[in-house]
């Protein structure tokens, strides 16, 4: 099999690559945390200018009919520069969502997202849910003409990325059935400032923001209701599996940088009147880092190719061992990386701890290790 980029998919990679490198310091990070908003609406209209926000959506609302393999280089690249801009949120998960199961006047969303004018996420987690996504208890109950037809929602989610920074949120409701089965499971659009939904911010270890959303007989009207009723689950399912992909390319991305940066230190480094690279032991530690990055990068590729597949167990075979791999995998570079560069490794001043910090988040976004064992083994 031929797993070499194409032309175009090369250029996309070098203009990413040489965006970051020159607008993307580690300086400029730190600013963009220690902001207000927790990302860069500049460079959110520079990626947007850039064509990256519309890559994986239809040309017909704006997009670039980009597939898997655009969206691992997008992510790759994401992760080598620690970018902490909503694009998982907004373009793999709600936009994904949005594409797959959107009306022809819902899907046109998708033309703002590409601008960059508009932000989603996706509400699905709850505080018992861990990682069953089938583990709704939000309701949702059906609102009659009389009352101004629609829905009205009742429930929590816990830990939504993005959540507080999004314009509209796309939340999974039980229209139908009990906790736990997958059938009866409806997704909605909820416009952000709605009455009845309470929003409140939070970071993560890793820089990101994450929210915990409560939403009180929240009025939606019957236009948002997004797919079938009650037949959200698969739906559901593919998004969180194209997530995990899109965070294992993520993942290579971060692990090839602090490798690299590793590297550097172990080259510069004197002890012993030598730099401390020279000592054998050192070589081969940073020899294991660069194999678990080589394999992490191919189980990449796998999950990247398989994450669109209709067939739902090779789809959770892939994901799964990919997740399941590169979490691992991020644990041995993570923490390789903090021993080699010593006390200072873990300081917030050098990069490599907060490149460390990203991989162990990463781990814990839509199923740790753990859980893609487990789940590998029952597909």
């Amino acid at each position: 099999m031929d797993f070499s980029f194409t032309e175009e998919q090369t250029l996309l990679q070098d203009s990413l690559r040489r965006f970051v490198q020159k607008e993307y310091t580690f300086e400029k990070r730190k600013a963009i945390l220690s902001s207000a908003d927790g990302y860069s609406r500049e460079v959110w209209s520079q990626l947007a200018e850039m064509g990256v926000l519309g890559l994986p959506f239809a040309e017909e609302v704006g997009g670039f009919g980009g597939g898997a393999a655009e969206t691992l280089i997008v992510m790759q690249a994401i992760g080598g520069g620690l970018l902490v801009e909503p694009y998982l949120a907004t373009v793999v998960l709600g936009g994904g969502l949005v594409q797959a199961l959107g009306e022809r006047p819902q899907r046109q969303m998708l033309a703002e997202v590409a601008e960059g004018k508009l932000l989603l996420a996706f509400a699905h987690g709850e505080p018992r849910s861990r990682y069953a996504l089938a583990q709704v208890e939000t309701r949702a109950q059906k609102v009659g003409k009389a009352d101004g037809a629609g829905w009205k929602l009742s429930g929590r989610k816990a830990v939504v990325l993005n959540g507080a920074q999004a314009d509209r949120l796309i939340v999974s409701a039980r229209s139908g059935g009990a906790a736990g089965e997958q059938a009866g499971i409806s997704l909605f659009i909820v416009e952000r400032g709605a009455a009845g939904l309470a929003v409140r911010d939070v970071p993560t270890i890793d820089g990101l923001r994450a929210a915990e959303v409560e939403l009180k007989d929240v009025r939606v009207g019957a236009d948002a209701l997004l797919g079938a009723e009650g037949g959200a689950f698969a739906a559901i399912e593919q998004a969180s599996d194209a997530g995990a992909a899109a965070l294992c390319g993520e993942a290579v991305g971060v692990m090839e940088a602090l490798a690299a940066q590793t590297l550097d230190y172990l080259k510069t480094r004197q002890q012993f009147g030598q730099p401390i690279g020279r000592f054998q032991v050192l070589q081969h530690r940073a020899a294991d880092m660069f194999i678990h990055c080589e394999l992490s990068k191919s189980m990449a590729l796998l999950a990247a190719m398989k994450a669109g597949e209709a067939d739902a167990r090779e789809r959770r075979r892939a994901v799964s061992a990919a997740k399941a791999h590169i979490g691992r995998s991020g644990r041995f570079v993570s923490q390789s990386a903090i021993q080699l560069h010593g006390g200072m490794g873990v300081t917030e001043e050098l990069p490599a701890s907060h490149y460390a910090k990203r991989l162990t988040m990463i781990d814990f976004w839509l199923g740790d290790t753990a859980h893609h064992i487990e789940r590998l083994g029952a597909a």
